[in-house]
């Protein structure tokens, strides 16, 4: 009784008779050893808690080493021992929570007002061709022109007063929001549309079930370049006219050669900007946690 098994193409089929020995395999060229049971990691590994705080804690160390050995001149950068105790005295005279609660009104203002028109023209142009044709043209020539280079004329039509310095922060904010969620929502596969209207979805129903979960991570990156954005609109319109805010308090120290209440102003801007992006990162994965990403 024999047994019939295939062999390489240039050779015919073998015959192998009972207790006969198999064929030699043929010699194979040496590899590179491959270790069993262990798995090449190609991703950034796992996140640390409070890992994002290494960087801010290293760089104030550095500055503080640096203001100690006697490399940093006082009198271009104030050591970290007497900007505390400027901000100190700031906080007791209630100097510094007057101009912070201002800055804070300011900011909120502006990107409540952004968030909200960014989001409503981008799903007013995602979802329909006119709308498209109507808003994607200007909002991508108002991205082509800083908000900053706005600000004579946003000054000859409201003035120096707090319309036009939030309008100045809404329209950075607005211009992130759009980009971003437009993109996101554009980029929402076809097929997911052909379900809807072969399930008969209202376009309520299609808005909340198929729009909003596929543009909602180009809404979360619109919303942290909007938060940054806000930041830097701040900066610069309290710096214009201004009588209060933590820009002003700046001005006015940059008036007087006082570096210790100018740095103490940019480290609130700075905890301010960490701090928000930081919630709106905690938020976005949350919200998109079916999501596996390499940012964990």
């Amino acid at each position: 009784m024999t047994d019939l098994l295939p062999t390489a193409r240039t050779g015919g089929p073998a015959v192998l008779t009972k207790g006969a020995a198999p064929p030699a395999a043929p010699p194979q060229e040496p590899g590179p050893p491959v270790a069993r049971g262990t798995r090449r990691r190609l991703g950034p590994g796992r996140s640390l808690p409070f890992g994002r705080l290494i960087g801010p804690v290293l760089l104030v160390a550095a500055w503080w080493a640096a203001s100690a050995s006697g490399y940093l001149d006082p009198r271009i950068l104030s050591g970290p021992g007497s900007v505390i105790s400027t901000a100190s005295d700031l906080v007791a005279t209630g100097h510094l929570q007057d101009n912070v609660l201002i800055s804070l009104q300011r900011a909120g203002l502006g990107l409540f007002f952004g968030v909200v028109s960014g989001v409503v023209l981008a799903v007013a142009a995602g979802l329909s061709r006119s709308g498209e044709y109507l808003i994607d043209g200007p909002l991508q020539i108002k991205r082509a022109i800083p908000s900053l280079a706005m600000l004579p004329l946003l000054i000859l039509w409201l003035g120096i007063g707090e319309e036009m310095k939030v309008t100045v922060i809404a329209l950075g904010v607005a211009v992130s929001m759009y980009i971003n969620t437009f993109a996101f929502l554009t980029s929402i596969d076809s097929r997911y549309v052909e379900l809807a209207e072969g399930l008969d979805l209202s376009r309520a129903q299609f808005i909340r079930k198929v729009v909003v979960p596929g543009s909602l991570p180009g809404f979360f990156v619109g919303l942290r370049l909007g938060v940054t954005s806000s930041w830097v609109g701040l900066i610069v319109v309290e710096q214009i006219n201004a009588t209060s805010g933590i820009g002003y308090m700046m001005f006015q120290a940059q008036l007087y050669a006082q570096s210790d209440v100018i740095i103490v102003g940019l480290v609130a801007y700075g905890i301010f900007g960490f701090a928000s992006d930081a919630a709106v990162r905690a938020i976005e994965r949350r919200a998109l946690s079916w999501r596996r990403t390499l940012a964990g």
